[in-house]
């Protein structure tokens, strides 16, 4: 039986956990505070959309986006209720300058552009001032929240209360390094934190029922509705460490959500949040082995993208540690290509 010693509780470390845990290994977990709420993931709103994200990325990203979508059907299956939701994302333009930016990536993505009573047939909530969108039907959400506590669950017995300031300490077959921002002190590799200011507010379910992705007067923001009321916004984007909320960040968020959903300015403000992503230099995961001796493994760096990936990353570092072998899909995303 193959021991695997995890780095990091956090969904793509607890996913690969799980996944290893299912194919037989001996998997333990070394989280600081197996309970707590310190990570990505804990911020992020869940909306599982590889077009939107690859529009953004460089092209090689675009087939694991894909292949890390399809698989999760078949991730949250036994699950329970994890907020898993097929409704699909309506893209949204305000202004006629937002409509000419949002209209590439609709090109990108192969979107029939919808007019703004169009748009408002789907959700009549929507602004009047509105002029343009496009439906992603493809698109899902899930609550990161609810995964992260099944999984934890699932893995009961499985973690400890434990920091690890250097793998020497780990005393394992393999040692999978999935620590977050915290994976650059472990390895030597550029991960950086990008910091996110994130809202929740809460009010009477079914205002509206797409994750809504909109520009309004060129300021970005996403809104993930809850089937319990509550709606997720955000988020900011800052190349910043530090945890402090913003008076700019919350009022740039509230500005654009309010100028495309009006009717949310009677939802409660019950959350401001600040995480930090885990980017790297060209915005793409770290996927492989290590060094050359391949007793170490890095499942990191997947910025804006962990919540979308995990099961995908899972299933490809679990063949990694057990077969020793890297799926092709891999290749653009090695650690070597920054060492």
């Amino acid at each position: 039986m193959t021991r695997v010693a995890v780095v990091g509780g956090g969904i793509i470390g607890l996913a690969v956990a799980a996944e290893l845990l299912g194919r037989g290994a001996d998997v333990t977990v070394h989280d600081p505070s197996p309970e707590g709420t310190d990570g990505a993931w804990h911020v992020a709103a869940g909306m599982l959309a590889p077009g939107g994200e690859s529009a953004f990325e460089y092209p090689h990203l675009t087939r694991l986006l894909e292949a890390g979508h399809e698989l999760w059907p078949d991730f949250v299956a036994g699950f329970g209720d994890v907020g898993y939701d097929r409704t699909g994302t309506l893209s949204l333009a305000l202004t006629a300058d937002d409509v000419a930016e949002a209209a590439r990536e609709w090109r990108h993505q192969k979107l029939a552009p919808l007019t703004g009573s169009q748009v408002r047939d789907l959700e009549p909530a929507i602004s009047p001032r509105v002029r343009a969108g496009a439906l992603a039907s493809s698109e899902h959400q899930a609550d990161p929240r609810k995964i992260v506590a099944a999984l934890r669950a699932h893995l009961q017995g499985r973690s400890v209360a434990r920091r690890i300031s250097d793998l020497s300490e780990l005393n394992a077959d393999v040692i999978v390094v999935a620590a977050g921002c915290g994976t650059a002190a472990l390895t030597g590799l550029p991960i950086r934190p990008v910091k996110g200011q994130v809202l929740r507010l809460r009010g009477e379910p079914g205002l509206f029922k797409h994750v809504i992705d909109g520009v309004a007067d060129g300021r970005h923001v996403y809104l993930v509705p809850r089937a319990d009321g509550e709606v997720v916004v955000g988020a900011t984007q800052e190349e910043r460490a530090d945890r402090m909320p913003t008076a700019g960040g919350v009022h740039d968020l509230l500005r654009a959500a309010l100028d495309l959903v009006p009717g949310l300015a009677e939802h409660e403000l019950t959350e401001v949040t600040v995480g930090h992503r885990p980017g790297t230099p060209d915005n793409a995961p770290i996927l492989g082995f290590l060094d050359d001796d391949r007793r170490v493994v890095v499942a990191a760096g997947h910025f804006r993208n962990g919540i979308l990936l995990a099961p995908i990353t899972a299933r490809l570092v679990a063949d990694l540690v057990l077969t020793g072998s890297a799926d092709p899909i891999l290749d653009p995303f090695a650690p070597g290509r920054f060492r």
